[in-house]
């Protein structure tokens, strides 16, 4: 019986690339989907970029550029990165859309008018320095509860307490560092408690796995509170109706981007989106990450009910990734961006990788790369294609390309890689991808050793029927251990399919049997990883982080060691320059550097300055100011810079170009 089911991922944040953590979730979610289009179920795969909140804002300030066109830049390298690994959304949207919009303009307006949400007055950290009101991600301190240190002002992700900004230890402005001041102001809450009992019967109702249930239990006994569900202006999201400087919190739309994602879907295809949010005999599937539990498996439940949409039918709820056994790491290279990887590997190997791992739980998956490498030879390379590049160029050299018929003992064969078949889908449903995958590795090896022991190599000239049957009992396995392997790795079960000479692989052609078939010349399938291709990419994360770094302000003077005496021999070397500043410009890509062309008095130079955050370009053209000028060019990520300017300060919007008064020339030299 065909099923009809949505299927959502945690729409990836709009303010900084993909990396190999977050694809954990994505092609875990990319694999399940595979599975059931192969089931002939009715089933589709929505996501979106998620764009709101105060981070877009302050980034597309520092960058000189409009919210709008950030999220567009970056949705675009999100879907290049998505497309790279085989991920195939069916609606891949934005949550700054219209239908955004007027969906969370209907849930907030129903769970009003049910009583759901109500206004008051909040004591609310504000930065005087910054001039505005801190998100909970713009605040760190120390946990409240387990006195972990720099956590974030919402939860903290050592003990995974809930809790207010202001219940922070220590509280700062993680922009500029100073502590926030409390500052009261109108607010809306969603009033969460109202959904308890609704929620606790959801939960036991076999929507979570058990061991996010015992979790949520912990939150039931505290009691649920009421969710601040309104920021102030500055803001970059959706204004709430009848309000001119009061915006929905991100996380109160964010998630209802999903059913815009869905309304764009069915506005491109006919349908109609109550089919899956309103209406019975849909089923929807959130997959996502276990540091955002408490808002998809409580608040959002709650908001669905309160404004009469389906609740979800199954969250699926993944850990974290760590890689050689510790945290992702920048200085180690092992926070490795998603178009990186993809420079030095191909996407299939991590696919496979991942799937090796994963489970139904919360528990976190490591990415060994000695195992990594290891693995994918072994079993990829080794078990799988290896059958494939023994069998093909054997039959289309010797044989025509032409199979046979299946022999008794074929037969015994090919119904034994059959047999698991219904186990093996079930282990797909319930995201056992890791023993799914040890499963019909098994059975691959069965079929290396039948094949080893008939030796067709061999026997293709003194007993050619005996070297066709083998062949042939061959080919048949190798299409129902590619159909088994198809929803983890798409793009080697279509090559597959291309040299058997076969229709796309479906879950009910398990039964089938290729007999008197032809099939084409083998073309190669994949290729070995090379331990040295690992390494040139952690070290190319490895040199980006240094040149992040390089761009970053400097620390104050007082947490860093004094630098080696020099003498002042050594000092005067250093040949001090007026140049007035001809030319100032933004650096496309770069966060905190300006493109600087100087006049030294018939000389021109081009400094790039880690002055972006304090100086408008503008403001700068025209003044003169101090270079060190007999610098040796540097080359660096965005371009050459052949000198430094002076300047004083902690660094960010605290920093300050040194200036001379008009009465100087360019060129002139400082002693």
């Amino acid at each position: 019986m065909s099923r009809k089911i949505l299927v959502t991922a945690a729409l990836p944040y709009a303010n900084g690339p993909i990396h190999i953590g977050h694809l954990v979730e994505y092609i875990q979610t990319d694999i399940w989907v595979r599975f059931q289009k192969m089931c002939g179920h009715d089933c589709i795969y929505c996501c979106a970029d998620d764009t709101h909140g105060t981070p877009i804002m302050i980034r597309a300030r520092q960058e000189g550029i409009t919210p709008e066109s950030l999220i567009e830049a970056m949705q675009d390298e999100h879907e290049r990165d998505f497309a790279g690994f085989d991920i195939d959304f069916d609606s891949y949207y934005s949550t700054h859309s219209e239908e955004n919009r007027q969906c969370s303009q209907t849930i907030f307006e129903r769970n009003k008018a049910a009583g759901h949400i109500s206004t008051r007055d909040v004591a609310q950290a504000f930065c005087q320095k910054c001039q505005m009101f801190l998100p909970d991600r713009f605040i760190r301190g120390t946990c409240p509860r387990c006195r972990t240190e720099d956590q974030y002002g919402d939860s903290c992700e050592n003990c995974h307490a809930t809790y207010t900004p202001l219940d922070l230890i220590d509280a700062r402005c993680s922009v500029c560092g100073e502590p926030p001041v409390q500052r009261e102001s109108k607010h809306y809450f969603f009033q969460l408690g109202d959904f308890t009992d609704q929620l606790r019967e959801w939960v036991n109702g076999d929507h979570v796995h058990e061991q996010v249930r015992n979790k949520l239990d912990e939150w039931f006994k505290q009691g649920l509170r009421d969710w601040d569900i309104s920021r102030d202006a500055p803001y970059f999201g959706f204004l709430i109706p009848g309000e001119t400087d009061k915006y929905f919190y991100v996380w109160l739309d964010a998630p209802i981007g999903y059913i815009a994602s869905t309304i764009n879907y069915c506005k491109q295809n006919g349908l109609h989106y109550e089919d899956y949010w309103c209406h019975d005999g849909a089923e929807i599937y959130h997959f996502i990450g276990k540091d955002i539990t408490y808002f998809h498996a409580l608040f959002w439940p709650a908001m669905l009910m309160g404004a009469g949409f389906n609740t979800p039918t199954k969250l699926a709820i993944h850990g974290f990734l760590t890689v050689n056994g510790a945290k992702m790491s920048k200085s180690r290279g092992t926070f490795i961006n998603a178009d990186t990887y993809l420079k030095h590997l191909a996407p299939q190997y991590l696919r496979y990788y991942y799937a090796c791992k994963l489970g139904p739980g919360t528990e976190d998956i490591d990415l060994n790369t000695e195992d990594f490498v290891q693995r994918v030879n072994s079993d990829l390379v080794g078990k799988l294609a290896n059958l494939t590049s023994r069998s093909v160029p054997m039959l289309t050299k010797k044989m025509e390309g032409r199979i046979g018929s299946l022999s008794v003992e074929g037969k015994a064969l090919i119904n034994q890689l059959q047999d698991p078949a219904e186990n093996i889908a079930q282990m797909y449903e319930s995201r056992n991808y890791s023993i799914a995958v040890r499963t019909l590795m098994s059975l691959a090896d069965d079929v290396n050793r039948y094949f080893d022991q008939r030796k067709p190599w061999s026997m293709i000239n003194e007993n050619p029927d005996h070297a066709l049957e083998t062949l042939t009992t061959t080919i048949n396995a190798v299409r129902i251990l590619t159909l088994y392997l198809k929803p983890i790795l798409p793009t080697l079960a279509g090559q597959t399919e291309k040299i058997l000479n076969i229709e796309p692989l479906q879950w009910s052609d398990v039964d089938k049997i290729l007999e008197n078939h032809q099939v084409k010349p083998f073309e190669r399938l994949i290729e070995r990883i090379d331990p040295e291709k690992v390494q040139a990419m952690l070290d190319e994360s490895k040199q980006q982080q240094a040149e992040s770094q390089a761009e970053k302000d400097p620390s104050p003077l007082d947490t860093e060691p004094l630098a080696d005496e020099i003498s002042f021999d050594d000092f005067i070397k250093v040949d001090l320059r007026v140049a007035r500043v001809a030319k100032a410009d933004l650096v496309e890509g770069a966060d905190k550097l300006l493109r600087l062309e100087l006049d030294l008095g018939g000389q021109t130079r081009t400094v790039l300055a880690g002055i972006r955050q304090a100086y408008q370009p503008e403001e700068l053209v025209g003044k003169l100011m101090i270079v060190a000028a007999n610098l040796a060019p540097r080359k660096m990520k965005f371009g050459v810079s052949e000198g430094m300017i002076l300047a004083a300060g902690s660094g960010g919007k605290d920093i300050f170009v040194l200036t001379i008064d008009e009465g100087a020339k360019p060129g002139q030299r400082i002693h």
